[in-house]
């Protein structure tokens, strides 16, 4: 059934369909099938950072499969753990209509993030460089998925005079006037996020996880201001506090105190694919190459210093610089050499020239 949904302000009127289409008696969602593209192109995004942090496609396959499965169920517990009454307390089997609605976000992200390191640790993978890009890519779902919410006018928040209000037969029953389409907070917040973050991990990332506490710290400031203005929060028992509030604010400040810990200690954490000479130059690995060393290419230094912590990068280019400068050596001695043999090839010459005279 569609429904009419507008912005008269902005003189924009739309009709929404939660039913994308139908096959018989089987109905396809459109917020399954825009969460279903934020998530693929959250891997696409994830694959294509593998090379830039040295991280195994097959691996991080293994990862995002665990991450997916641990995100729903982690979504699930989330919610009806928080849910007000005793409907799941009364009927368990009901935890398990997830078909009926009711995930919570961040019980999703806990759960995928925790099962994705798990197996990431499980393969042996650098799990902080892992999380750096499940983060990037978990900005890239959210801001896709949240416009399954618009189409399902679900999500909005109070009534609001400005200029952006959104009205609908939906919001209406809820709240008189326009309302906050909070959809749109969030999925331009997280797009602008994306931006941000993509931009630090490529070139001013310091250390694995750095990308991940900067997650941390922007969707909770993001979502503590959001949630302030949504009327379907989920609230923590005996107490008018909004779950999400208390959780985005505890959040924050723990990424801020590690973040504000990592940059005090910066030069002692590693960096994946530190063996690149521009990673190592932003992990402090000081770099001492012969003169007559070639022009090692970056990437054939990132496959070789793969999974290397500073320290044993340093070592290895102590005893790379050692053999250089061994060959300098070399070649230094070699000229004196020969002019020492054409000396003695000439004095040579000189003696039988003069025993022959």
């Amino acid at each position: 059934m569609s429904t009419q949904v507008q912005f008269p302000n902005l003189g924009i009127s739309v009709n929404v369909n939660p039913v994308a289409f139908r096959l018989g008696n089987f109905e396809v969602y459109w917020y399954g099938i825009l969460i279903g593209i934020g998530f693929m192109l959250a891997v696409l995004y994830g694959f294509s950072s593998c090379k830039k942090m040295n991280i195994n496609k097959d691996h991080l396959f293994d990862t995002i499969i665990g991450g997916l499965i641990g995100g729903v169920v982690g979504a699930r517990l989330y919610y009806v753990a928080f849910y007000p009454g005793t409907k799941y307390i009364d009927n368990p089997m009901e935890i398990f209509a997830i078909h009926e609605g009711g995930l919570g976000i961040y019980g999703g992200i806990i759960g995928g993030l925790l099962c994705g390191a798990l197996i990431a640790k499980w393969r042996k993978m650098h799990v902080f460089a892992v999380l750096d890009v499940a983060s990037i890519g978990f900005l890239i779902g959210q801001c896709i998925g949240r416009w399954g919410n618009f189409i399902n006018q679900e999500a909005f928040g109070r009534a609001t005079e400005l200029p952006w209000g959104m009205y609908s037969p939906i919001t209406a029953q809820e709240v008189a006037g326009f309302v906050h389409p909070c959809f749109l907070y969030e999925s331009l917040l997280c797009a602008l996020g994306f931006v941000v973050l993509h931009v630090f991990t490529r070139y001013l990332r310091q250390y694995d996880g750095q990308t991940f506490l900067l997650y941390i710290a922007w969707y909770g400031v993001s979502r503590f201001f959001i949630e302030g203005v949504r009327t379907d929060s989920l609230l923590l028992p005996g107490v008018d506090l909004r779950v999400s509030q208390v959780v985005a604010a505890a959040s924050v400040c723990a990424a801020v105190v590690l973040l504000v810990l990592g940059f005090v200690f910066r030069n002692k954490l590693t960096l994946s694919g530190c063996g690149s000479r521009k990673a190592m130059e932003r992990n402090g690995v000081e770099i001492e190459v012969s003169k007559a060393a070639p022009e090692i290419d970056e990437t054939a230094e990132s496959t070789l210093f793969s999974g290397m912590s500073t320290e044993e990068v340093e070592q290895q280019m102590a005893v790379r610089t050692r053999k250089l400068k061994k060959a300098d050596d070399a070649e230094d001695v070699a000229p004196e050499e020969e002019a020492a043999e054409e000396t003695a090839e000439s004095a040579e010459e000189g003696e039988e020239n003069g025993t022959e005279n």
